[in-house]
């Protein structure tokens, strides 16, 4: 049983390896990047839109609200970023019930890629809200004897973030060739179900972690402009 998509090779050439993260994670982008276009390709104001526009106005509100609730910001500015991130890893984990797909997400190499974007999102946006004054601030607080600690902290929450999504897909993996195992007939459906629930659950604890980070280096919105957005 293959634990990660790294050890399935697709194609060599020499040095060059093409294994089953990179080829399923170009799935996976081809099917977002095709979805929005469909959906997005014929919105319309009526009164009446389509299921589609439906469930396209619902996610996109969900995510909205969600981003407002966590950082106490405009969504707007963090929508596109934390949304593609919620969207990525929830497809990739909810495709892994498709029999032959195995997840990027199971690899580490994914999950440390996501969470540096994390990782360079965090100062872009201090940057773009408060300067970059104040983003040095940041690293300042409570206390300049607190440099060091905040330096530390930067780079083991993004270490945290890739590890902990990596963990549970891996686990899940595992566990549920373990027991596909022992009861064959039983638990594949079972364990289906049970891993698309787990993966969306971890996708949005991922988006709502990189939104935290990125609001907590913003600071809050009379940090930045004196009055509420």
């Amino acid at each position: 049983m293959q634990i990660t998509p790294d050890e399935l090779i697709i194609l060599q050439w020499g040095g060059l390896r093409l294994n089953a993260t990179i080829v399923f994670t170009w799935i996976v982008m081809a099917l977002l990047a095709g979805g929005a276009r469909l959906v997005t390709a014929r919105l319309s104001d009526d009164e009446a839109p389509s299921r589609w526009q439906n469930l396209l106005e619902v996610l996109v509100n969900g995510m909205r609200d969600q981003i407002r609730e966590s950082s106490q910001h405009d969504p707007g500015r963090y929508l596109p970023f934390v949304g593609t991130l919620f969207l990525f890893i929830a497809v990739s984990n909810s495709l892994a019930i498709v029999p032959g797909f195995l997840s990027p997400t199971g690899s580490l190499s994914t999950t440390t890629a996501l969470a540096l974007c994390v990782l360079v999102a965090v100062p872009v946006y201090s940057i773009v809200g408060s300067g970059f004054g104040g983003w040095l601030r940041t690293w300042l607080q409570p206390s300049w004897l607190m440099l060091p600690f905040n330096i530390v902290g930067e780079f083991t929450r993004t270490v945290a973030l890739a590890i902990r999504l990596y963990g549970n897909v891996m686990s899940g993996t595992l566990l549920a060739g373990l027991l596909i195992g022992i009861i064959p007939f039983f638990f594949p459906t079972l364990m289906q179900l049970l891993g698309l629930l787990t993966g969306l659950i971890q996708a949005y604890i991922f988006a709502v972690l990189a939104m935290v980070y990125i609001a907590a280096a913003a600071g809050t919105p009379g940090d930045r402009s004196g009055k509420p957005e």
